[in-house]
């Protein structure tokens, strides 16, 4: 399993840098190819369930998602939201944290991966893409 981080800063101020992060439907119009359906009533919690399909038609993969840990922010603590993979390709864990800062908020996530067929020497290739892909969603949840 290959764990990587990605950090940015925002002048957005906590609760609204949650409410873009928790979108999940948004998270799917940020990485290519992908599409996010919500499978749980809102609002999202402990227990939302959501499923990541990325591919062309009937090519592609799932990758479902559950919510295990939701501490939206508050004054003086930092906002947490820990995710568990269900799938049969993709397995692992997400997890994201908002702290507050002057003039805004740093987001950091952190994922946990592992993909069926892929061998561990690959490891430090899907740790880079991972950070590479994941980046460039933050970037466009948090793009003001």
């Amino acid at each position: 399993m290959r764990r990587f981080r990605v950090e940015r800063t925002t002048a957005l101020a906590p609760g609204a840098v949650w409410r873009r992060l928790t979108d999940w439907p948004a998270h799917g119009a940020q990485v290519p190819l992908t599409r996010t359906t919500v499978l749980t009533a809102g609002p999202s919690g402990v227990g939302t369930r959501f499923t990541a399909r990325t591919g062309l038609g009937r090519f592609g993969f799932d990758d479902p998602m559950e919510v295990v840990v939701f501490e939206p922010p508050a004054p003086g603590r930092t906002a947490v939201c820990r995710l568990v993979k269900l799938g049969r390709v993709v397995r692992g864990a997400a997890s994201f944290e908002v702290a507050e800062t002057p003039g805004g908020s740093r987001v950091v996530w952190t994922e946990e991966l592992s993909v069926r067929g892929v061998p561990a020497a690959l490891d430090p290739v899907l740790a880079l893409a991972g950070r590479v892909l994941f980046g460039r969603a933050l970037d466009g949840l948090l793009r003001n």
